[in-house]
């Protein structure tokens, strides 16, 4: 059976109970578990400079790369784990801290292959999917990369 894999990116806010209820009809009966991570937009923390707090994160993305390196990710994760579905929604745009940044779902038959899978895709989200993060305040603002700890996080998957 193939495996559902689903990627959206988007401006606008989702809505944790529709995309479940999507995933959990395109993939029927068999399912067993269908485990959820939602990322939110962290309160404001210090600029580099030290002297002005963020009020906003600015993502930005190049259509169809981005869209294909996350579905790269999903590839991967079913090459891993016995899948019967995945759905990554991840928002792109201004956002504000407390907004909903990231949503992944992922459905299996056994919650073991679903929380592994699941924690896997955020992993290779953080540092693999093609996104460029800017944290500002009014003008002032830093493009911001993927940390130490989630490179740390990712190598713990080879």
């Amino acid at each position: 059976m193939e495996v559902s894999k689903q990627v959206s990116i988007q401006t606008a806010d989702f809505d944790l109970a529709l995309e479940y209820e999507r995933l959990r009809t395109e993939i029927g009966n068999s399912v067993g578990a269908i485990v959820s991570f939602i990322g939110l937009v962290r309160e404001q923390r210090l600029l580099s400079g030290g002297d002005e707090l963020t009020q906003n994160l600015r993502l930005e993305h190049y259509p169809g790369m981005t869209e294909a390196s996350i579905e790269k990710i999903l590839v991967e994760s079913d090459t891993r784990w016995d899948l019967l579905g995945q759905r990554v929604v991840h928002r792109v745009g201004d956002l504000e801290p407390s907004d909903q940044i990231v949503l992944v779902l992922v459905a299996s038959e056994h919650r073991t292959d679903a929380f592994a899978a699941c924690e896997f895709i955020m992993d290779y989200l953080k540092t693999r999917a093609v996104f460029w993060k800017f944290e500002g305040s009014g003008d002032k603002g830093e493009w911001v990369s993927s940390t130490s700890n989630d490179y740390d996080r990712l190598a713990k998957w080879s």
